[in-house]
């Protein structure tokens, strides 16, 4: 039986980078505690009280919530590690303690749309402050189009932008991909940065600094951190890229429906709206037409 230590570090191998990132943190604080211990030694009881005291110990921030993520993340984190331990027959099913652990009962979002003059004011700030205007604008047009995640905007490589059809194609979470109408406007500021600053190659990154080195997650905290300092409203609702989303996908829902508001977010309808889903389903030419409603654009794929 592998020690957490030595168990980690295989399991580690084996997620995906996202995954890697989000687990990593809770990985270390249980190597800390328990890294010489033997997988199957902790008990649920022990979990529990990890789990505590990561909520007591947590930092408390302007947007901590009493500690519930951290704990729920650190119970996540074990169910995954457990998971590998199982299907390598570690560990039976049946003896899965991270599984007998009940995680925190998650509260209600505090993300909600942005208003017509919140969403003016960002884009004002991001077009006349920081070192690369042109880049920020960008992004936030991305985001605010396509509704996608930050992940979404990062994926982004060469091949993944259509400009005839005026569609880029989104590389999110849990290993899905679609492709999303965009403005004719977007697409060919996609284009021109890709040009200007490199990324040739279809499987380069397409979003990238003036260098020509592709960005990452860091751009996305230093654009919101210097919104926060010329719009305090900005820091101290913690608004951040995901907003943006909230945002599109409001307006979509209430001017064409959930079906389209469900398709525009990406949505599989798996588990997200039940029986009903499987036959309310919009397409990528309803998405169009939102889109051009949401730009006032015309769109390649509804052009007669």
């Amino acid at each position: 039986m592998p020690t957490f230590d030595e168990y980690i570090d295989r399991v580690s191998e084996a997620v995906t980078v996202g995954t890697r990132r989000v687990y990593g943190t809770y990985w270390k604080r249980v190597r800390d505690v328990w890294g010489s211990r033997r997988l199957n030694e902790p008990s649920p009881l022990e979990i529990g009280q990890l789990a505590e005291r990561m909520k007591e110990q947590l930092v408390v921030r302007r947007n901590s919530r009493g500690g519930r993520t951290a704990a729920e993340h650190l119970i996540s984190s074990l169910r995954c590690l457990y998971s590998y331990a199982v299907a390598d027959g570690l560990i039976a099913e049946a003896g899965n303690p991270a599984k007998r652990v009940p995680k925190p009962r998650r509260l209600a979002s505090t993300r909600r749309a942005l208003s017509e003059r919140q969403l003016a004011s960002i884009n004002e700030v991001a077009a006349t402050t920081g070192n690369d205007p042109d880049l920020d604008t960008l992004l936030l047009r991305l985001h605010i189009e396509t509704a996608c995640r930050r992940g979404g905007g990062l994926a982004l490589r060469g091949a993944d932008l259509d400009t005839e059809q005026c569609m880029v194609q989104l590389h999110e979470k849990g290993g899905t991909v679609r492709w999303q109408p965009i403005s004719p406007t977007l697409a060919g500021r996609l284009a021109e940065l890709a040009e200007d600053r490199g990324g040739g190659d279809p499987s380069d990154k397409l979003l990238r600094y003036r260098t020509g080195k592709p960005i990452t997650s860091r751009r996305y905290d230093h654009l919101w951190q210097r919104l926060g300092r010329h719009l305090p409203w900005v820091a101290a609702q913690q608004i951040s890229t995901h907003w943006l989303r909230h945002t599109t996908l409001t307006w979509v829902e209430r001017k064409f429906g959930y079906a389209v508001a469900r398709a525009y977010a990406g949505h599989n309808g798996r588990s997200d709206a039940g029986t009903t889903s499987t036959y309310v389903r919009a397409d990528a030419y309803e998405v169009a037409r939102a889109l051009m409603a949401l730009t006032g654009e015309p769109h390649p794929l509804l052009s007669t």
